[in-house]
C-alpha cells in the first residue's frame, strides 16, 4: 500500500532522515517507535508532503507521492492526526469537522461521515455549536480523529496521539484506533508509550538518529533485549 524507499531529508544542512526504508501492507497496523528528536515526525511529514525529502521515493498504490502537494495526497486517501491535536480553536466542533471534507474525496459523504463521527463520539455532537478550543485535551482528540475521518481516509497517520491525556483517555484514543484498524483502515501510528504501540502493532520500525535500526513484528520487538532496555527502562 505505501513504500518509503531510500529516503533522505534535510532542514537546511540539517540531516533529519538518513536512507530510510519501510513498507506498509493494507490493512496493517504499524508502529514506528524511538526517542524524541529520532526523526519520527519528519518521517510522518515527509509522506504526508509537508516536507519534501531531498533523495528517495514515496509511493502509495503505485502512485509516486513523493512531491505532491499535501492535498493531492489526502485526496488518494492518507489522512494525518497530527501531534498536538492542531484544531482550530476558534472554530466550532462541527466547523473543525467539516474541515475535515473539503476536499473532493469527502464531499459526496459529508453528511454521512458526519452522522457516523458523532455516533462514535456523541460528546462531538453534545458541543457541536461549542468552540473547540473550550474542550477538553481528550475531547480535542476525538475531534482531531473525527476530522481525519470527515476526509475518508484509507490509511490514516497517528502522531503521538496520547500526548498530554490522561490514562483513562489514552486507553480509549488506542481502543479507537484498534476499531478503525478492524473497520479496515491502514493505520501508522508514532507513539512515546512503546510497550502500548508494539502490543498493537503488526510490525514495528525502530528509528534512531534519522535512521531505521530495527524492524520485525510488534511482538519480536516488545521483547528484544535492546528495546526493552532503550525504551520502556526493563
Amino acid at each position: 500500500m505505501l513504500k518509503v524507499q531510500d529516503v533522505d531529508l534535510y532542514y537546511g544542512d540539517a540531516q533529519a532522515l538518513e536512507d530510510i526504508n519501510l513498507h506498509v501492507e493494507e490493512g496493517e497496523i504499524i508502529a514506528i517507535v524511538g526517542a524524541n528528536g529520532a526523526g519520527k515526525t519528519s518521517m510522518i511529514k515527509a509522506i504526508a508532503g509537508i516536507h519534501t525529502p531531498s533523495k528517495g521515493s514515496i509511493t502509495f498504490r503505485d502512485n509516486d507521492i513523493t512531491r505532491l502537494q499535501s492535498s493531492a495526497i489526502c485526496e488518494l486517501g492518507i489522512g494525518q492526526v497530527a501531534e498536538g491535536r492542531q484544531i482550530f480553536p476558534a472554530m466550532t466542533v462541527r466547523e473543525n469537522l467539516e474541515m475535515g471534507a473539503v476536499i473532493k474525496r469527502a464531499r459526496a459523504k459529508e453528511t454521512e461521515t458526519l452522522d457516523r463521527v458523532f455516533e462514535m463520539y456523541p460528546i462531538l455532537k453534545e458541543r457541536q455549536t461549542q468552540a473547540a478550543g473550550t474542550l477538553s485535551g481528550g475531547e480535542q482528540q476525538m475531534l482531531a480523529i473525527g476530522r481525519c475521518l470527515m476526509g475518508q481516509p484509507d490509511l490514516i497517520m497517528f502522531d503521538e496521539p496520547s500526548l498530554g491525556l490522561a490514562p483513562a483517555i489514552v486507553q480509549e484514543v488506542f481502543r479507537t484506533i484498534h476499531q478503525l484498524n478492524d473497520a479496515g483502515l491502514t493505520i501508522i501510528l508514532v507513539e512515546q508509550n512503546v510497550a502500548v504501540s508494539l502490543k498493537l502493532a503488526n510490525r514495528a520500525y525502530v528509528l534512531e538518529n534519522g535512521r531505521m535500526t530495527l524492524e520485525g513484528s510488534g511482538e519480536e520487538l516488545l521483547h528484544d533485549d535492546r528495546v526493552r532496555q532503550a525504551y520502556m527502562g526493563l
